[in-house]
């Protein structure tokens, strides 16, 4: 009785084996592609997150490749290097280029040259570069060749603890070699105009050199800050962050991917208290799509600076659509970029 009671199971049991063979071909294929896919997205999120990583070691180790005393290299061919003493102990690398017309009266040409060609009455801009890296970064190389262009000089400087710069950067020090800077360059440029140009942590130094001018009765022509964040207090006392502290925070291992010289230091740059001291016309200049810095930031800039110069022609916020996708250091790349600074400096000498 119990064979026959067996037996039948086992059919019935062997049809249900023979009818889940027949489904699963079918079934296979399907579960097998969405495998696939599920494994491509992981690897295209994997390489992602790799290039987010490598790529800035890559420019990091290309740029500490580069001699940085001879852009000509990199293909600067009109562009000298040179090394200031700010204080005792402390050497400072600066690239000077001069405007592009002149480039092939450059060429051979030594440091005397170079000095005395900034008191040839066309605009200087000092430029001071933002966080980690150095002067030969190529977004730093892409602003000055575009002033270079537009027939200004440039001088890029690389402060202490940057690039082939000795010392250790803090922010009174990053502030005293700009302040430095502007006195060299005020000693031999005659009656051209000088103003400075901030990126990102540069703007910060950009403005604490400002107020620290003025202390001394003296002041830049004109200031562009381009991405620029501000610290301290907004308006209706909403607390504002440093802008790399969510960045820092949620991958605290970058610091030292990214050879971030001022990850030992603290610094404040009281941006939002400087712009109320400041009377020097301003241009501020913000990509929509800033991934660092957050373009209500350059609102806000305006905002306090605006209001601080009771003026909206001598402060004015040009920002760049999201859409051309310039993120934090592309603005450079803008076609329509040599003709809104050339606009700016001319609206200086009226």
């Amino acid at each position: 009785m119990k064979r026959k009671i067996i037996q039948p199971e086992r059919k019935v049991r062997s049809a249900g084996r023979l009818q889940q063979s027949d489904r699963k071909p079918k079934d296979l294929n399907v579960h097998a592609r969405s495998q696939w896919q599920w494994t491509w997205t992981k690897m295209g999120l994997l390489s992602l997150c790799i290039l987010s990583v490598s790529i800035p070691l890559l420019l990091h180790l290309f740029s500490d490749s580069i001699d940085l005393s001879r852009p000509s290299d990199i293909g600067l061919n009109h562009t000298i290097n040179m090394y200031l003493t700010p204080e005792e102990g402390v050497r400072v690398g600066v690239w000077h280029t001069v405007p592009e017309h002149r480039w092939k009266e450059a060429q051979g040409k030594d440091l005397d040259w170079y000095e005395k060609a900034l008191g040839d009455g066309s605009p200087i801009f000092i430029y001071l570069h933002g966080n980690g890296g150095n002067r030969s970064a190529p977004h730093r190389i892409g602003i000055a060749n575009v002033l270079s262009a537009v027939g200004y000089h440039v001088l890029v400087l690389d402060y202490r603890g940057f690039g082939d710069s000795t010392g250790e950067p803090t922010e009174a020090g990053l502030t005293s070699d700009a302040v430095y800077l502007y006195h060299w360059v005020k000693a031999r440029s005659g009656n051209s105009p000088v103003c400075v140009w901030g990126h990102s942590i540069g703007s910060g130094v950009t403005t604490n050199t400002a107020v620290k001018l003025l202390e001394q009765g003296k002041q830049f022509d004109g200031i562009i800050l381009e991405g620029a964040f501000v610290t301290g207090q907004r308006a209706r006392d909403q607390p504002i962050e440093h802008p790399f502290t969510w960045f820092y925070w949620k991958f605290p291992y970058i610091q030292f991917i990214l050879f971030n010289p001022l990850k030992n230091n603290i610094f404040v740059f009281p941006t939002n208290e400087n712009l109320q001291k400041l009377r020097t016309p301003l241009m501020i200049l913000h990509a929509e799509d800033d991934h660092i810095v957050p373009f209500a930031s350059a609102q806000e800039i305006y905002r306090i600076a605006k209001k601080a110069q009771n003026s909206d022609k001598r402060v004015k916020l040009v920002p760049f659509d999201g859409a051309l996708g310039y993120l934090h250091n592309g603005l450079y790349k803008d076609p329509g970029l040599p003709e809104i600074i050339r606009e700016f400096v001319q609206s200086l000498m009226t």
